[in-house]
């Protein structure tokens, strides 16, 4: 067997190892009916690939369709793969990776955001200081006592982490995260 393909214990083990691991945004147009998610889910499971993010819901209430976001990662045949096996699923109407559509049209990443919510228990000077925080990342008070509060915070993932590093060590103690909804810039829908 060549050096570079040589097993690594992934799914990914066929490709050689200067294929490039690319995060990739899916978006996936389906039928609103019991068990489609399962059988996307199944999908990732089954051939051993990653699910970085999932979302789900119904979009087009009168149509019955639901839009899946699903953040992955992979080398670009990987991906490839992916792709073509979400779109033999029967429920599935359409599969559009954002990345790649953004890359074709010239555009940055699609619109990616992400909604948390966050515990802090804390008191005195702590809960100054995560108020004050919170502030300053423009994320909202949605429920507060007097030992804690919940916050609500909006943005990229990016954001979100970047909120979470700076709040736990003043008393966080329960995150919640949706994961990713994304969609491509531009005047052209899915």
């Amino acid at each position: 067997m060549n050096a570079h393909l040589q097993p690594t214990g992934s799914a990914y083990f066929f490709q050689p190892e200067t294929a490039k691991v690319e995060s990739h945004t899916l978006s996936v147009l389906v039928s609103n009916e019991p068990g489609v998610l399962a059988r996307v889910i199944g999908l990732f499971s089954g051939r051993g690939y990653n699910i970085e993010s999932l979302t789900v819901s119904e979009t087009e209430h009168e149509a019955h369709l639901s839009r899946i976001t699903i953040v992955t990662n992979g080398t670009p045949t990987v991906l490839e793969q992916i792709k073509a096996q979400l779109e033999r699923i029967v429920p599935v109407h359409r599969v559009l990776d954002l990345t790649v559509r953004a890359r074709d049209l010239g555009q940055d990443r699609p619109i990616e955001r992400e909604v948390a919510l966050l515990k802090v228990v804390g008191h005195g000077d702590q809960r100054a200081e995560a108020l004050r925080l919170a502030d300053a990342f423009q994320a909202k008070v949605v429920d507060a006592t007097i030992e804690h509060f919940i916050f609500e915070i909006t943005g990229k993932s990016s954001k979100i982490d970047q909120f979470v590093a700076v709040i736990r060590p003043l008393g966080l103690i329960e995150i919640c995260r949706t994961g990713i909804a994304a969609m491509n810039r531009g005047s052209q829908g899915m």
